[in-house]
């Protein structure tokens, strides 16, 4: 038997989840059966969707149950195996997270190929995180010649993704950040013009000042005050990818939404929500041209990495807080 420790929701959160929302607990994780293999998890992810899951409501994703572990994007190692496709020692990606460990069937777990990249970089840049930016902005918002691309939320593990792949196709982009650190790495890596919407009054007019000409394409990541501005920005045709918007996810009652929603009508703005999932098909295309581009230096990433997995709710919380600059991950190993 082995001795492992998880984190499971214990009650549903109004608003911003706090400490009192999980537990931890101890597990016994006996031998793995027939076609099972036993991991020890190395890293773990936190993602704003996860909000959503601790609410007791129909979404396309199941939500946590209380008193179970809960999970997400995890990278360990394979530590017993019961299945010749696995080998002891090797590196598994696989939907288990929020543990340190676990038994599963090996056909639930996908073997890891680094491909000379650090493993985490599998649960960001490389992975769902990187082809939601790839899918978003060059399939959902349909990224063409000349567009001026403006992306909220740029400086976390979806945002830097879609400014880097938007500057490596020779676009112009605008980036909104919260604080000076994510100013100027933004700046550092090429964005074109970057707006603080926490030292900025009036994002409208910031904005404007950034593109003076308007925006073809907004990659939404935030909600709120970023879609009206985008939407009084926008150039006729706009294309908007809605992504996230996490400005409201810990609201306890319904926000009101744009006041100049009547801006798609008469600019024929497309705005079109989109889940990850249903691009996964993306992928091999996606790592060759990230292969590509970080040989070439045009796409870089930053992780911010909580220690342990008692850590991992105060990296969760840290989300809506904007303590994350780049992927939010919790190291295990």
């Amino acid at each position: 038997m082995t001795t492992v420790r998880e984190i499971r929701l214990k009650s549903r959160p109004s608003g911003l989840p706090t400490h009192a929302n999980f537990e931890m607990a101890s597990v016994e994780l006996a031998a793995p059966g027939p076609g099972e293999v036993q991991v020890k998890n190395l890293w773990m992810t936190v993602d704003p969707y996860m909000r959503g899951r601790m609410n007791d409501v129909k979404s396309y994703a199941p939500p946590f149950q209380l008193g179970k572990a809960m999970d997400g994007g995890a990278i360990g190692q394979v530590t017993v195996s019961n299945d010749p496709n696995l080998k002891v020692g090797e590196l598994v990606q696989s939907g288990y997270g929020w543990r340190e460990g676990f038994n599963a069937p090996a056909a639930a777990l996908q073997k890891l190929d680094p491909r000379g990249l650090p493993p985490q970089a599998f649960l960001g840049a490389a992975g769902m995180p990187g082809l939601t930016a790839y899918a978003g902005l060059l399939k959902v918002a349909a990224l063409k010649d000349g567009d001026v691309v403006f992306v909220s939320g740029a400086a976390g593990a979806v945002g830097a993704m879609v400014c880097q792949i938007a500057k490596a196709k020779g676009h112009v982009v605008i980036g909104s950040a919260g604080g000076a650190e994510k100013v100027a790495w933004l700046k550092s890596i090429g964005v074109d013009h970057v707006i603080d919407y926490k030292a900025t009054s009036d994002l409208n007019a910031a904005l404007t000042e950034a593109a003076p000409g308007g925006i073809d394409v907004y990659f939404d990541n935030v909600g709120g005050a970023h879609l009206e501005a985008a939407l009084n920005s926008a150039k006729l045709f706009a294309r908007f990818a809605i992504c996230g918007m996490i400005s409201i996810y810990n609201a306890t009652k319904p926000e009101p939404g744009p006041s100049n929603l009547a801006q798609l009508i008469g600019k024929n703005i497309r705005m079109e929500g989109f889940i990850v999932s249903h691009h996964f098909s993306m992928m091999p295309q996606f790592h060759a041209d990230l292969a590509k581009w970080v040989a070439e230096g045009k796409v870089s990433w930053k992780e911010t990495v909580f220690d342990g997995l008692d850590a991992a709710p105060d990296a969760f919380i840290g989300l809506f807080s904007g303590e994350n600059l780049g992927k939010m991950l919790v190291k295990l190993g």
